[in-house]
């Protein structure tokens, strides 16, 4: 795979970011471009390694070292092939994607590991470039009708599946665009949108339909769905917020992340938030709850807004710089990571737990009283490390607890696991015989790589159940 001896001739390299100075004046994408030599010469690191654990890290079971090799000697048509062939949005993946992919790679035991996500990324940009991504209609119709409740990576991903298989599907959204949190919850100097509005492009000349500001289970009955459609596949998401139920919580200026984020993205796509309803840093001491890639997000996003200040909390104690001995390889490891949020400025405090918040004479949020805490799982509060800081916004970024509960789910009668997630069979089949669920809906929150996986193996499942057999490419 790739060069023989390039892990030995090669060092790692990947794109280099935009100055912080400059891109918080922007919300276009954070990465400089990185040519197609120097792709070529990382897929040259990949090694000749036996055993591809990049796989096993890959929840996608990209084939990778296969796509790495064709990038190394130009083959790009053929690359992309590759590509398709498991992952249905890699500029997707190649731009949100934590990558775990990497933390499996064989050469990253003891030297830095193939830039994967690297390489997938220009595979796909270079193919949009070159005409190669096109429409792929199926050539016959199976005259079954599948509805796709939600469209984020997991709805979208199992209704081009489903349609390339010759199903009649349509992708009902609650939102006025489509593409879920790849919309609405990513900001844009992560992913630019137009990326989506390509890929829908795509999709509709497949045979795909689309409804917007359709809320099933709200405007959109259920019963209706059931009579219309064979089956239906649900994959509405993760979206019910962890609250922070502690004195004060009621006062103005505390939101959860999914409040503020997606009317970044609304402005960004030219739509105007009424000044009565924005949710705005500019000009504010926020605080951030939650030390994870959402709290990251609410981070850059508030630079760009012109936050005065900006802090951010995590319950869980620093990680170590280095990969944890908890987490060796190739599993996905336990350390510090930087994000790109993080070198615009900001100040990271662990190990700390909010107690209550303050407010002033009008109910509005100004200061936030916490304390130091020990390490899991008991967090005991460390004596005399009590402190107050000074806030006018404060945003909740300590992730979902599960699907949003009634609507559709109660409507349906579905049944759910311990977890409060949609429960399925091994074939992603709810409680309710016809109706399928997958993504985060029905797995928890997680990445944009699972939904795309998960939506992908319910897309076979529902094409079985319609034809008793599997049809989907």
């Amino acid at each position: 795979m790739g060069k023989l001896t390039g892990f030995l001739e090669y060092p790692r390299e990947v794109a280099s970011r935009r100055q912080p100075q400059e891109r918080i004046r922007d919300w276009f994408e954070i990465y400089q471009p990185f040519p197609a030599e120097k792709v070529k010469t990382q897929g040259a690191r990949c090694m000749d390694c036996g055993v591809p654990f990049c796989h096993n890290g890959c929840p996608l079971t990209n084939l990778i070292p296969d796509w790495n090799d064709m990038a190394f000697r130009g083959q790009w048509r053929e690359a992309v092939r590759q590509l398709h062939a498991t992952n249905n949005f890699p500029e997707f993946t190649g731009r949100v994607c934590p990558a775990p992919c990497e933390a499996a790679c064989v050469l990253g035991i003891n030297e830095p590991p193939v830039s994967i996500k690297l390489i997938e990324k220009s595979i796909v940009d270079h193919a949009f470039e070159e005409g190669y991504i096109r429409p792929e209609p199926p050539a016959v119709r199976t005259g079954k009708r599948v509805a796709v409740i939600g469209s984020g990576p997991a709805g979208l991903a199992a209704a081009q599946q489903l349609a390339r298989a010759g199903h009649d599907v349509t992708v009902f959204e609650k939102n006025d665009r489509i593409g879920g949190l790849l919309r609405y919850g990513i900001p844009s100097f992560k992913m630019e949108k137009h990326l989506i509005d390509r890929r829908l492009e795509q999709m509709r000349a497949e045979g795909v339909k689309f409804r917007t500001d359709a809320h099933v289970g709200k405007n959109v009955a259920v019963a209706d769905l059931r009579k219309e459609f064979h089956a239906l596949l649900l994959a509405g998401g993760s979206e019910q917020p962890r609250n922070l139920n502690v004195p004060g919580r009621e006062l103005r200026g505390i939101h959860f992340a999914m409040e503020f984020l997606p009317q970044q993205n609304r402005r960004n796509e030219g739509d105007t938030v009424p000044p009565e309803d924005a949710i705005l840093a500019t000009g504010k001491r926020v605080i951030i709850i939650g030390g994870g890639d959402t709290g990251a997000d609410c981070l850059g996003t508030s630079h760009r807004q012109g936050a005065l200040s900006v802090d951010q909390f995590e319950l869980l104690p620093q990680p170590p710089v280095e990969r944890a001995p908890s987490t060796p390889w190739p599993l996905w490891p336990m350390q510090l990571r930087v994000e790109s949020s993080h070198e615009e400025g900001g100040r990271r405090k662990w190990a700390v737990s909010t107690l209550k918040f303050g407010g002033d004479a009008r109910g509005n949020v100004r200061e936030l009283y916490a304390i130091e805490v020990g390490p899991p799982p008991r967090f005991e509060p460390l004596a005399g490390t009590e402190f107050t800081l000074e806030c006018d916004l404060v945003l909740l970024a300590m992730g979902f607890t599960g699907p949003v509960k009634g609507g559709m789910i109660d409507h349906l009668g579905l049944e759910l696991d311990p977890r409060g997630n949609v429960q399925t069979d091994d074939n992603y089949m709810t409680s309710v015989p016809g109706v399928f669920a997958a993504g985060d809906m029905r797995r928890g929150q997680s990445l944009v790589v699972w939904a795309i996986a998960e939506g992908r193996k319910a897309a076979a499942s529902v094409s079985q159940y319609l034809l008793c057999e599997p049809r989907v490419p």
